[in-house]
């Protein structure tokens, strides 16, 4: 099998996971009796723990000789402790297994993308082709699992985010190539690693990347949150929101798979600043309940968004951080993408969801302008700092 397609099928897996958790999860537990308010502390605590959890676990994964010895043992601990919610009950024990199994679930992908970015620099393929596979697994996951709720308990949910982490246990330890954590072959203590990520953290540019990358993808948070509700409001039916969803995720695919040489034309601060651009055009029209007509195209921004932002900020991260410590800066990115900018923005949204509905999009649009603001300086700062032109 080839490298693409092993990397590929490790995706699938992760997402066929996602593609049920994300949208499911809550229903299980409604299901064995917690509350919507219980529900909410359990889905929130993971992501709030990632600024501590997330770091901690990539310095440990770069304590290993190979990147995928880790990949498999998170995906082994997360297919454990699913296991252990059917053997426990109630709020508290559900809380602690979600948070510890969330925790390290959130780190197979980030950790997945430093492999797959080294081998897409070394065979030459569209790091897109593996990446887009798992989106289109999120899809399929997403639509099976609503078809078999039809006909089966929620515990069906359960039992399918026990076997795919498995599978990417499996995938962890057998499919993935057996990339070295350090090109020598040396083992760096953990304090040295942790010195490593601190360096990072002290590092004004890779910090102005990561940090303009996580106001933009943050401004994700009241269409994710709230995107049904006001299309609902505006009065279009759960059918055309269905379709509007689907064109947001095929636009993903669509650029993952075929934007390759765009990508590369553009550059990756290009690529972050035309996600910005995207955002504040994207949200302020959202902002205005626009027709059906007019909601179409303008779904297909969440190529740029979403997609064209988070290949730059791949690209922007394994440049402006050092080889020993390339677990670390993917996952501080990931980090503040999807952990603390969008836990904050998520909060925020509901706020302003009761109190203003769809111009609640226009707070997106003042993050998405923060972020811009960000990308738009990070081209001269990379240059002062590499020697070099700001491009690719």
């Amino acid at each position: 099998m080839s490298v693409t397609r092993r990397l590929g099928l490790f995706y699938a897996f992760i997402f066929l996971g996602t593609g049920v958790s994300a949208p499911y999860i809550g229903l299980w537990f409604k299901a064995h009796g917690l509350s919507g308010a219980q529900i909410g502390l359990i889905l929130a605590a993971p992501a709030i723990a990632r600024m501590v959890t997330g770091p901690a676990i990539a310095v440990w994964a770069d304590g290993f000789r190979l990147r995928r010895t880790p990949l498999g043992l998170l995906g082994l601990g997360t297919t454990a402790l699913y296991g252990l919610f059917f053997a426990t009950h109630g709020f508290a024990a559900w809380w602690a297994l979600w948070l510890v199994s969330q925790s390290l679930f959130a780190n197979l992908s980030p950790l997945g993308d430093v492999i797959a970015l080294r081998r897409a620099r070394l065979h030459g393929f569209n790091y897109g082709w593996p990446r887009g596979m798992g989106s289109a697994a999120y899809v399929v996951a997403n639509v099976l699992m609503g078809v078999m709720l039809t006909g089966t308990s929620p515990d069906a949910i359960l039992w399918w985010l026990v076997a795919t982490a498995a599978a990417a246990a499996v995938g962890g330890f057998l499919i993935l190539p057996d990339d070295p954590v350090h090109e020598a072959g040396e083992d760096v203590a953990g304090p040295d690693r942790w010195r490593g990520l601190g360096g990072l953290l002290r590092d004004p540019v890779f910090m102005l990347a990561v940090v303009s990358v996580g106001l933009i993808q943050s401004s994700h948070a009241f269409y994710y949150g709230f995107s049904t509700l006001a299309w609902r409001a505006q009065g279009l039916p759960s059918s055309a929101t269905g379709v509007l969803w689907g064109v947001g995720v095929v636009a993903e695919i669509g650029f993952l798979w075929f934007m390759e040489p765009l990508r590369r034309a553009l550059g990756a601060e290009r690529l972050v600043i035309a996600g910005a651009v995207g955002g504040l055009v994207r949200w302020t029209v959202l902002a205005y309940s626009p027709p059906l007509w007019v909601l179409v195209p303008i779904q297909c921004l969440h190529a740029a968004t979403f997609t064209a932002t988070f290949m730059g900020s791949l690209q922007l991260v394994e440049r402006l951080s050092p080889p020993g410590s390339a677990s670390a800066a993917q996952t501080v990115n990931s980090v503040l993408s999807g952990g603390l900018f969008m836990g904050l923005a998520s909060m925020g949204s509901g706020a302003l969801f009761d109190m203003i509905g769809a111009r609640g999009y226009l707070a997106m649009s003042l993050l998405a302008g923060l972020g811009l603001a960000g990308a738009v300086a990070l081209p001269r700062a990379i240059r002062r700092r590499l020697g070099a032109p700001a491009t690719g």
